[in-house]
């Protein structure tokens, strides 16, 4: 069956850095691979000196092809490189590659589908436009804020606090349905859906509010 698409999480190889908001991209598409081996069939295709980890993921309805997850396993400021690859090798166009990173100008809880646009400082954005040569891929944005006082590089390779643990729990099982929907049915479901998440407990202090 031909290929759709890829959906590739950012993040950082290595123990020291698994679970810090910077892997948010990896902790994502463990989820998704878990959802998508429920719904089809997960072959992993990368072999152990590759710098990705990849795989091609088919379901059982609702999609037209296959699709290739990917994590790159260089560092994040050379993500790119395993992209270009991959959807050169594979010729998988910008239009339907879908990279899921986190994003400090998002409070923890929220996220927002869109394409194009700039990196915003966001160094694995920054090496994946350089590299294919254009801006114009979709991204999930996953967002972890940013609490002052810190500054952006020990927060983002920090870990995630027990009560944000908890948020994660409800917004990472929300993100693989806003990727599946963006699999099954396109962009603008997709993006619909994931910009107009909230997680309960935001939900709950809104409501409080006097």
């Amino acid at each position: 069956m031909e290929l759709s698409g890829l959906i590739a999480g950012l993040g950082n190889p290595g123990r020291e850095y698994a679970s810090t908001r910077h892997n948010y991209g990896f902790m994502l598409v463990d989820a998704l691979l878990e959802e998508c081996a429920r719904l089809g069939q997960v072959n992993m295709l990368s072999g152990q000196r590759d710098p990705f980890r990849l795989w091609r993921c088919a379901l059982r309805s609702g999609s037209s092809g296959d699709w290739l997850i990917a994590t790159p396993l260089s560092f994040m400021n050379r993500s790119g490189e395993a992209l270009q690859r991959i959807s050169a090798y594979y010729h998988v166009a910008p239009e339907h590659i879908l990279v899921a990173h986190d994003e400090l100008d998002l409070p923890l809880g929220r996220m927002r589908m869109k394409i194009g646009g700039g990196h915003a400082g966001h160094n694995g954005i920054r090496s994946i436009q350089q590299l294919l040569g254009t801006p114009d891929f979709c991204r999930l944005r996953l967002g972890i804020g940013k609490p002052a006082g810190h500054d952006s590089l020990s927060y983002v390779l920090g870990r995630f606090s027990a009560e944000q643990q908890s948020v994660l729990a409800e917004t990472i099982p929300a993100a693989v349905e806003g990727v599946l929907l963006f699999i099954k049915e396109g962009l603008h479901p997709a993006r619909q859906f994931c910009n107009g998440f909230i997680p309960k407990s935001e939900q709950a202090t809104s409501s409080a509010m006097p």
